[in-house]
């Protein structure tokens, strides 16, 4: 029997005025965090939220996120948490589908909840800034407890991006969530001495599970910033003196080019940067620890395994452009098309086996089947691992560009894109081609006041890659889209848009 805020209880209890949560200068203890929690599940449980139920979550990177997520597992409820910039019919969907008993959105936010829960009939509750704090609940320490739970019983109902067809509901288990804390917190070596700091979306599962429940599972601190700049977070990073920090790859850009007076040496007590929800850039990564003094790992995980599937350890040497091993308890694998694993070196697609990996997709036992080797759950990740079982990612097996015949991996076009002087962001897609099925195209963000002759940019790759790989058509643009975690979505960059407003380079000087 378990439940995931269990270790929000035992740190409560062993150590009550460490602190649990910053956000500016406010800050709450662990006793505190516990009773804003058993607050907020009283005013769930007294709204309609019961054991086995679902509550839908749509907040943002807030304490009432804390205290509203913690406060529905409390109660054995199921926590479905979305995008705050989901449309009403996208949270009319979440509702009906996820057959939500009650809805909880944000004072300032709730536009397109409020539709959506009118549409359905379900009740919905607006929370203010302030809902649950201390000064409500007042200085009284709280015991009482949670309610205990088998480990497989559904904590979290993650809905993942839907690239192909409707949204799917990741369902992850108090034993997912408990597994994630436990070794994302030992591969990192955390413990309640550190002060972790993030603005990531904690309705997503790299903020909720790998940071947050990592953080509160060693009695460390989380500090929440909210809207993200680069400034903002290099300057609460100094302010808060964190040893840690969390991001996704364009968090960790913006930061790197940010406008901040902070030094290196303010930042002496930073010692852990973690990236993930994409290959972080070498040249980005590099250029950090430059700036800043501090080095960037990345890791790997998807919403399916709990954000958690590999990453490198601390004291570990890093090797150029992996994402690290396999995390305690888990175990990968790079499979052939015939589900079996291929050679040291050869690309294939990532699986993965242990704790972390999800129940099932909610209501959706074909589906699950589809992803399912076995116990082995397949990513559609390209990707490939050494001797040592460091392992590669090299992109989706939808993004592989075939070329006249030849496989091309955009990620590795993009690593020496990100590399040159000039070049903020790039994604690189396939787009249609009579001649050769697909052409290589290169969508590229400049540094501000740069400017890239695009000849000289293909001229400058063709040094660097083999001429198979080299992009022929460049669109410039002033920014790439990007999802609610920052990670840039090429499945928002239209084929038939780039190759209309790009340039096809021919020859190169």
């Amino acid at each position: 029997m378990s439940n995931a805020v269990q270790n929000v209880w035992k740190h409560a209890d062993s150590t009550p005025h460490a602190i649990a949560l910053r956000v500016g200068k406010d800050e709450w203890s662990y006793a505190e965090t516990r009773a804003c929690i058993m607050r907020a599940a009283t005013f769930l449980r007294a709204r309609g939220a019961r054991k086995g139920g679902r509550v839908l979550i749509v907040l943002p990177t807030s304490p009432e996120f804390v205290w509203t997520y913690y406060g529905a597992l409390s109660l054995g409820a199921v926590a479905v948490t979305v995008n705050t910039m989901s449309a009403p019919r996208e949270i009319e969907y979440f509702i009906r589908d996820a057959e939500c008993d009650i809805a909880v959105g944000y004072e300032g936010s709730e536009t397109a909840l409020l539709p959506a829960v009118a549409a359905t009939g379900r009740p919905c509750s607006i929370l203010s800034p302030g809902a649950f704090s201390t000064a409500e609940v007042g200085e009284r320490s709280s015991t009482g407890s949670y309610t205990d739970l088998p480990g497989d019983e559904p904590a979290v109902l993650l809905y993942t991006s839907g690239t192909t067809g409707s949204p799917k509901g990741a369902v992850l288990t108090h034993d997912n969530l408990l597994a994630c804390a436990k070794s994302q917190s030992e591969v990192q070596a955390i413990g309640p001495d550190d002060r972790m700091g993030t603005a990531l979306p904690l309705f997503h599962v790299f903020g909720q599970a790998s940071v947050m429940s990592s953080v509160h599972h060693v009695g460390a601190s989380l500090s929440l910033l909210r809207p993200f700049s680069g400034a903002g977070m290099i300057e609460m990073a100094a302010a808060h003196e964190l040893t840690a920090m969390a991001g996704v790859p364009t968090m960790w850009n913006e930061m790197l080019h940010a406008e901040t007076d902070v030094t290196a040496e303010q930042l002496g007590a930073l010692r852990l940067c973690v990236s993930g929800g994409a290959t972080l850039p070498l040249a980005v990564a590099a250029a950090f620890r430059e700036r800043f003094g501090a080095q960037v790992m990345d890791g790997y995980g998807l919403s399916e395994t709990t954000g958690t599937a590999s990453g490198r350890r601390q004291g570990a040497p890093p090797k150029e452009g992996s994402v690290g091993s396999a995390m305690p308890g888990c175990t990968i694998a790079i499979f052939g098309p015939d589900h079996q694993p291929v050679a040291d070196g050869v690309v294939g697609e990532v699986a993965i086996d242990g704790p972390v990996v999800m129940r099932e997709y909610w209501n959706r036992p074909d589906a699950t089947a589809d992803v399912r080797a076995g116990s082995w759950f397949l990513t559609g990740d390209l990707g490939r691992m050494d001797a040592d079982g460091d392992l590669w990612i090299v992109g989706r097996t939808k993004d592989l560009i075939i070329r006249g015949g030849y496989n091309v991996y955009p990620r590795e076009v993009e690593e020496v894109l990100y590399s040159h002087p000039d070049v903020l962001e790039a994604a690189v897609i396939g787009v249609p081609d009579e001649r050769l099925g697909e052409e290589i195209a290169a969508v590229v963000v400049t540094q501000p006041g740069r400017h890239v002759d695009l000849a000289a940019l293909r001229a400058w790759l063709e040094e660097r890659l083999s001429t198979y790989k080299v992009p022929r058509i460049y669109h410039l643009c002033d920014e790439l889209p990007k999802g609610s975690t920052g990670k840039i979505l090429k499945r928002a960059l239209d084929p038939d848009a780039v190759i209309k407003d790009g340039v096809r380079v021919t020859q190169s000087r």
